[in-house]
């Protein structure tokens, strides 16, 4: 990893900072690497977890995408990261998250970078045409309590157009290629996150008291 991608980390103690009244982010991990940040909040979650964990991966080696696809995950280069909630949505009704995260998704976009995303459905963002961000909806059921769902979101941040397989970089783009200049992952990462938990609310307020 280079000089500048190791200044630029993402530091979970800081980020959780910012959020001590918050759902969403009232407590946040940060690994350096696993395969899926879907699959590693399951395994960190318990029964008494409370709705609002994130978890970030600098790097994830199988990240998912919709209906199986690999999601290509640049160490050091996006944000990766699932969050998990337990929102009152039956099973079949976990559509609504996707659009709820796209949106917030598009909009701290067009606020922060004054980019214009368009959503593609069911559950990407791009930018000047191409794909930026997409977000993955899982739900597990529970017999007691609100079904557990968990949101994955990725991010192509400060991605070269090398850093895309060949496949995809006609089809992919990164913030940092539309902007042309570095992001603070950091700063975006609160952004994100502070928009995420504020629409969460507004959506789907009684999920959580």
């Amino acid at each position: 990893m280079s000089q500048a991608e190791s200044v630029d980390r993402l530091i979970a103690g800081e980020l959780q900072a910012h959020f001590a009244c918050a759902t969403i982010g009232r407590q946040i991990i940060v690994l350096e690497q696993t395969a899926s940040t879907n699959d590693a909040i399951l395994q960190v979650a318990t029964a008494n977890s409370n709705a609002g964990l994130v978890l970030f991966a600098e790097h994830q080696t199988a990240g998912r995408g919709q209906r199986g696809n690999r999601w290509e995950s640049a160490a050091g280069k996006g944000l990766w990261f699932s969050i998990l909630l337990r929102p009152k949505i039956k099973i079949n009704d976990s559509g609504q998250l996707t659009t709820w995260a796209i949106e917030a998704i598009a909009d701290v976009i067009r606020t922060e970078f004054s980019l214009e995303p368009a959503i593609k459905l069911p559950n990407d963002i791009q930018v000047q045409g191409r794909k930026v961000a997409g977000v993955l909806v899982e739900m597990r059921a529970q017999q007691t309590a609100p079904h557990l769902a968990i949101v994955g979101i990725g991010i192509n941040v400060n991605h070269s157009v090398e850093d895309f397989p060949p496949e995809l970089q006609e089809r992919a783009i990164s913030l940092v290629m539309a902007l042309h200049r570095p992001v603070d992952r950091q700063k975006f990462a609160v952004a994100l996150l502070q928009n995420l938990d504020r629409t969460y609310r507004a959506r789907f307020v009684s999920a959580d008291f």
